[in-house]
């Protein structure tokens, strides 16, 4: 048996925060809207606008802290009362992952409303939990995928760029994942092998990127939408969650596992993390310095990291490397590739990495 999972509709474009009413109007209303309190004031006025048109009652709920299982439970508790149909919920990752978890507890579906695209999280039915002090304790799931993602593109021209350089970082290794996963024995969150399409999204995911993103990120640079960015919108947030549901995960995503400890460089965002992590995958694969540079070439000309010096780490040392190889080979998704690799293996491939970005060891970006 395989599975293929996603959202039952992606909306996308200039100014669709304003459809917001005709969506939630599927669902019959009232509904719950969880945000992120920073982004209150700009999301607000345009959404009690299209709500009341169309005819729907909501209660607001200005979410700021850490997600923790708390912090859901405290949210749930006040949006109980009203009967909501749906939880709508806006922002980045921490409003999006605790209105899921809100729509978890209630039972009902979720609507996301991404307002950066740092990363895949709107399509998924996988949210992160976290305690006080910001260590991740699970990643919990939903039954479904987000019901509706409705992505303002106007409102992610307008968002930092470096927002969306890790939400390129992080679509940027779903091909090689998923290419990893089919390869090996990896198997998908919905606990089947992966499905041929999940892999066919994460590449044209992929070639997207390369064609688009660096022209993506000047157009967020000037708040512009362009055709540049909305296909590489499209790639961060629909494909990339397309191609790692469906694709599985492999090696960039393990190697977080070493990175969030490592000195430094555990303070990199996400996306620039993998996006690294991606060019080590592809030296632990033993492929050419000509593929490994061609994608570092990439890396550089939209500001991802090619070796550890770029996400902070100056001067590694061995021992700190061999550290990350150690906890690398910890991730379950290990053996999602075409060869058995060891944290010999992992600390080799980095070195290797830092050689060819002329950083080596003990040196400097």
């Amino acid at each position: 048996m395989r599975i293929f999972g996603s959202p039952e509709r992606y909306i996308q474009g200039p100014g669709v925060l304003a459809e917001i009413g005709t969506v939630a109007k599927d669902y019959g209303g009232p509904v719950c809207i969880v945000v992120d309190a920073g982004v209150v004031s700009i999301v607000e006025p345009v959404m009690a606008k299209s709500l009341a048109d169309a005819g729907i009652a909501f209660e607001l709920h200005s979410f700021a802290g850490e997600i923790t299982y708390p912090a859901i439970d405290a949210l749930t508790a006040s949006a109980r009362p009203a009967g909501p149909r749906a939880v709508i919920a806006v922002g980045g990752g921490k409003g999006l992952d605790v209105g899921k978890g809100v729509a978890v507890r209630l039972g009902i579906p979720v609507i996301t409303v991404p307002t950066i695209a740092s990363n895949d999280a709107p399509t998924s039915a996988s949210f992160a939990v976290y305690d006080d002090d910001h260590v991740m304790i699970a990643v919990d799931r939903m039954v479904r995928n987000p019901s509706v993602v409705l992505v303002d593109t106007a409102l992610i021209a307008k968002a930092p760029a470096g927002f969306l350089r890790a939400g390129i970082g992080d679509a940027l290794t779903k091909k090689f994942e998923a290419d990893g996963c089919w390869a090996g024995t990896g198997i998908t969150p919905f606990r089947t092998r992966p499905l041929r399409l999940g892999k066919a999204i994460a590449d044209e995911g992929y070639r997207i990127l390369r064609a688009h993103a660096a022209a993506a990120l000047k157009a967020v640079e000037r708040k512009e939408v362009t055709e540049d960015l909305e296909a590489t919108v499209e790639a961060c947030i629909l494909m990339s969650g397309l191609g790692f549901e469906n694709g599985g995960l492999s090696f960039a995503h393990s190697m977080t596992r070493g990175l969030v400890k490592a000195r430094d460089a555990k303070n990199a965002p996400h996306g620039e993390q993998v996006g690294y992590a991606v060019v080590v995958q592809l030296a632990v694969e033993r492929r050419s310095d000509a593929e490994v540079l061609d994608l570092m070439g990439f890396n550089r000309e939209v500001g991802l990291p090619v070796n550890l010096a770029g996400l902070g780490m100056q001067r590694p040392t061995r021992a700190e490397i061999d550290d990350i190889a150690r906890w690398t080979m910890t991730a379950p998704h290990i053996p999602n590739l075409a060869l058995t690799i060891t944290a010999e293996d992992v600390s080799a491939a980095i070195l290797r990495v830092e050689a060819l970005s002329g950083s080596p060891v003990g040196g400097t970006a």
